[in-house]
């Protein structure tokens, strides 16, 4: 494995178009190398709130990355198995400074839900981040890979979906606990005034827990609207209330109530037709420290309802489709940073600071500087970071230390509220290779308050590169990190303690994340180099 990665780095960088084509197929994620009959989850990675459209032979998904830059992931596919990330709608979000991790964070709010439609040749999609000045973002493209241009800023709808109707007139499902349906102008761009405005669907007596997620689509002249639901003391479960009139009266099914692979419930999605007449449920499930995962169920109409599941109404473990994934697909890969183009895999946490990182400054390395003065990781501008993959992997990094001033902090992370870290801390005596976690403690104003900090070990070293490892199980009742680390690339050793990765929705609510960091705790200004981030199983 060190003798091919070694051998792609040297050819990018000799700029040979042939061997740099080679090469590139050398480096590839497992989702790119599994063929044959795909099998859930289709997408063993943290991908909640999906909505799914068709346009012809093509799958457009949307998803919710909160505080990550750039958000709103557009991911595109033909088969509903193999997902290859196209576009985002936005690069950045404004409303407040939080969103630069300026007095407060955006920690689990930003983008939430969003909904995506597609209509006479443009796309549409509809979010409503949680949080002040709780207004709705609506944007539209014309290509889904983008650009998108902001339509308008709107009331707030919470965990919506746009339907737009075949009359022309537009609507958007929102709320929890009772579902509202509120008009739209046919152009979107506004509320209508005196259009419809009233809740539509009225949870009955066994709903007495979480309500909401709605989805909503017209078939056969009839409106279905997929909501989650969760009653106290029972399993989570997926509903699909059906009405033969937009503001009903809506009749309660429910379509899908089952586990699925060692975890306890499977609830929350879409519905979408495939060209040859085929239903299916992109349903998402919790699964613990790497996310809410995807499932995709087959649909059998029963008496107007779309039903998900197999014959015994479970999710099926083999979906009965046989996928050859291209290349580039999945949700995360391996990066040379060669080709002096950000991959589209990477998100930032919150607003980045352009000026301080680049691709350019070192050809072949991503250079990430230290922008300002912070206590803490979760504080930190700039941190860098793709999705983890379900049922394991290793990633790995080497990094360049030699621009790091007394105070820095960089290093390769596991990234969440808890989090677990191998990395470089470097002082006025030198550097220290240094293993350990650390918590954050919410405060009042969406502040990081403080941290819980535990350190397992710290070593002297005396050179400036260093390769780190993350290793990763998401296998039921595990959802364990291991650190690794080498001072020659070659000989290996292990650090630290085993991490314990946790999702929590009242901090991120979203999956732990590889993620590499560069931050200063007594004065801005120092960088690093980062070589590769490699995938190596």
């Amino acid at each position: 494995m060190k003798i091919k990665q070694t051998l792609i780095k040297s050819v990018l960088r000799c700029g040979l178009p042939l061997l740099a084509a080679v090469a590139s197929q050398l480096s590839v994620t497992a989702a790119e190398t599994a063929q044959g009959p795909a099998t859930n989850p289709v997408i063993w990675a943290d991908v909640p709130d999906p909505d799914v459209i068709r346009v012809g032979d093509d799958f457009y998904m949307v998803s919710t990355t909160m505080h990550l830059m750039p958000g709103c992931p557009v991911m595109h596919s033909r088969n509903l198995v193999d997902w290859t990330t196209i576009g985002y709608v936005f690069d950045r979000l404004e409303d407040h400074p939080r969103y630069d991790l300026q007095d407060g964070t955006v920690y689990g709010k930003g983008q939430w839900a969003t909904s995506i439609r597609y209509r006479d040749g443009r796309f549409y999609v509809l979010f409503s981040p949680n949080d002040n000045p709780y207004k709705s973002y609506i944007y539209t493209a014309t290509d889904p890979a983008g650009p998108w241009e902001l339509v308008t800023r709107t009331q707030h709808f919470h965990d919506a979906s746009l339907l737009l109707d075949d009359d022309g007139r537009v609507y958007v499902f929102y709320n929890g606990g009772q579902i509202r349906c509120r008009e739209l102008l046919p152009d979107l761009s506004d509320v209508k005034a005196g259009g419809v405005d009233q809740v539509v669907i009225f949870p009955d007596a066994e709903e007495t827990g979480l309500h909401e997620g709605s989805r909503v689509i017209k078939h056969d002249g009839k409106y279905y609207a997929f909501v989650i639901s969760w009653p106290h003391g029972k399993p989570r479960r997926q509903l699909c209330y059906v009405a033969d009139n937009v503001t009903g009266p809506y009749e309660k099914h429910v379509v899908l109530e089952s586990q699925f692979g060692g975890f306890p419930y499977v609830g929350q999605g879409c519905l979408v037709d495939d060209p040859d007449g085929n239903w299916w449920g992109m349903i998402f499930q919790d699964r613990g420290g790497v996310g809410r995962v995807l499932t995709l169920n087959p649909c059998t109409w029963t008496d107007g309802v779309p039903m998900l599941g197999d014959s015994e109404g479970h999710v099926p473990l083999n979906i009965g489709i046989d996928h050859a994934p291209e290349p580039g697909s999945g949700v995360n890969a391996s990066d040379e940073f060669s080709d002096g183009v950000k991959s589209i895999l990477w998100q930032w946490n919150h607003n980045p600071v352009d000026s301080c990182w680049s691709l350019s400054e070192r050809p072949g390395y991503l250079r990430l500087r230290t922008p300002d003065v912070v206590d803490n990781l979760f504080e930190a501008r700039n941190t860098i970071s793709q999705r983890m993959m379900g049922p394991g992997e290793t990633a790995e990094i080497c990094i360049d230390t030699k621009g790091m001033i007394s105070g820095d902090r960089a290093g390769f992370a596991a990234f969440n509220g808890d989090t677990g870290f191998i990395g470089v801390d470097a002082d006025s005596n030198g550097k220290y290779l240094v293993c350990g976690s650390t918590s954050m403690v919410m405060g009042e104003g969406h502040t990081v308050a403080s941290t819980t900090d535990t350190e397992w070990e710290r070593i002297p070293i005396a050179t400036d590169k260093i390769w780190l490892r993350i290793s990763t199980d998401f296998n039921p009742g595990r959802d364990i990190a291991t650190f690794a680390y080498s001072l020659d690339g070659e000989n290996w050793r292990q650090a630290g303690e085993p991490f314990k990765m946790v999702f929590d929705y009242r901090r991120f609510f979203m999956g732990t994340r590889f993620a590499i960091y560069n931050y200063a705790t007594s004065k801005a200004g120092g960088y690093v180099d980062i070589d590769y981030f490699h995938l190596i199983d």
